[in-house]
């Protein structure tokens, strides 16, 4: 692909998560490209019918990308715990879904608590974070970037920060959870700043 973004370019995001949303523009601030949202832009998410966080973030990314005539940006991401058999996985949101149709990652992370106790799973609860970018256009053109980070599960939640299972998820070789951590230290080692980062490599211009 040699089709490159840079300062002045418009770029939707296709998420309805505003957490997602924010924290994609932080990473894209210093390109100067102006960030639009997909629910800003009336575009709703389609249906995520795909098995893999790749697939899910290629599906959204085009779906925005061909409503809106731009450029667009998907995250597919979750979490992946190794005594859950790598559930929630590609689930995760759903595992957040309470019985009023709302999500409640509070619910989520008591899940997945409830879901180790049940296993009589050992600590340390080994666990990362996987994300899928997907960047494509309105005439089909998509690429993907995949990243990660490593770290185990912690109860009871810590910190207010960060939004989804961050309070429950502690890095490797770190003393505070992601829901503990400054944004800008988050940003630095997080699953969507490992994909961003080669997402910058080959698709962003230099600011």
């Amino acid at each position: 692909m040699t089709r490159m973004l840079g300062s002045g370019d418009r770029l939707v995001i296709a998420s309805h998560n505003r957490g997602k949303i924010r924290e994609i523009g932080e990473l894209l601030a210093p390109w100067q490209i102006e960030v639009l949202a997909a629910p800003d832009l009336g575009i709703s998410d389609p249906e995520e019918t795909e098995t893999s966080f790749e697939g899910n973030a290629r599906l959204k990314a085009l779906h925005v990308a061909k409503a809106s005539g731009l450029p667009a940006l998907a995250d597919d991401s979750g979490l992946e715990v190794a005594a859950l058999d790598g559930q929630p996985g590609i689930y995760s949101a759903r595992w957040a879904e309470t019985e009023n149709g709302s999500r409640d990652f509070r619910h989520a992370m008591a899940r997945v608590h409830a879901a180790l106790r049940e296993r009589s799973a050992p600590e340390p609860w080994r666990a990362r974070f996987v994300c899928a970018l997907a960047l494509a256009w309105p005439d089909g053109e998509c690429a993907v970037f995949e990243g990660e980070v490593k770290g185990r599960i912690v109860w009871p939640p810590r910190g207010d920060r960060g939004f989804g299972y961050d309070p429950i998820f502690l890095p490797d070789g770190e003393a505070e959870t992601f829901g503990e951590m400054e944004p800008a230290r988050k940003h630095a080692m997080s699953h969507r700043a490992d994909a961003f980062a080669k997402l910058k490599t080959a698709l962003l211009a230099e600011s």
